[in-house]
């Protein structure tokens, strides 16, 4: 089931962390553009170069998010944060942008009871996992399972294609290799091929106006469906 949007409380309010990202600018976009959200908070580092009359921008320190609590309000939180080795190559860092902030997030919507929580993850995602990424979004996904948000949902893309503002070579050769691989990954492995910035925000859009409560994680494969 899905929300009537002919509803215009302030319920109709979104908070979206990683807005300047490139599914969080996608995803930007869909909720200043949608007819059900009336309200859209951005959580951000620095003031991104966008006006909206919809649009409120909240510069925060993320490791004070308790300070914040008050604004954090409304029906869904989406939490597209995230970072790369490169740009923060200590794992005490890496591991508050992509564990401490999206949980701390999480316990502050449940706080505040906010029914939706979206969480951008990764494909192959697993707290058991050897390798350091993967284990780290897994153990993401599993603490914010036990958080109790009525309806979560967690997103788990393959290689994102999209535009970025910064130029990342070894991304720009995947993603041309992705174009010759892709249409050879069938059957289980289809949750391998690339998966554009554009339709996963799609997909998390139209799931926040999904009335289903639970826990739904969502393959890269599922995400296109979904879009």
């Amino acid at each position: 089931m899905y929300l009537c949007i002919k509803d215009k409380t302030m319920a109709n309010k979104a908070v979206i962390a990683g807005a300047s990202g490139l599914i969080g600018s996608e995803l930007l976009q869909l909720l200043l553009q949608s007819q059900y959200y009336n309200e859209v908070l951005a959580l951000v580092r620095s003031e991104l170069p966008v006006s909206h009359k919809k649009l409120v921008q909240l510069v925060v320190d993320f490791d004070q998010l308790n300070q914040y609590q008050a604004s954090i309000s409304g029906h869904a939180v989406f939490c597209c944060l995230g970072s790369t080795r490169s740009k923060t190559p200590e794992l005490s860092v890496y591991r508050k942008i992509d564990h401490d902030y999206p949980v701390r997030l999480a316990q502050i919507a449940r706080q505040n009871n906010m029914p939706h929580y979206h969480l951008v993850s990764a494909i192959g995602a697993n707290s058991k996992s050897g390798n350091f990424y993967t284990k780290l979004k897994g153990q993401t996904e599993d603490d914010i399972q036990q958080v109790g948000i009525k309806s979560l949902h967690i997103y788990q893309p393959s290689l994102l294609t999209g535009h970025r503002k910064e130029f990342r070579f070894t991304e720009k050769i995947a993603t041309v290799a992705m174009k010759i691989i892709d249409p050879l990954l069938v059957g289980s492995l289809k949750k391998y091929r690339s998966i554009s910035a554009q339709t996963v925000a799609q997909a998390m859009y139209r799931q926040s106006l999904n009335t289903e409560e639970g826990v739904f994680i969502h393959p890269s494969n599922h995400i296109k469906q979904l879009a």
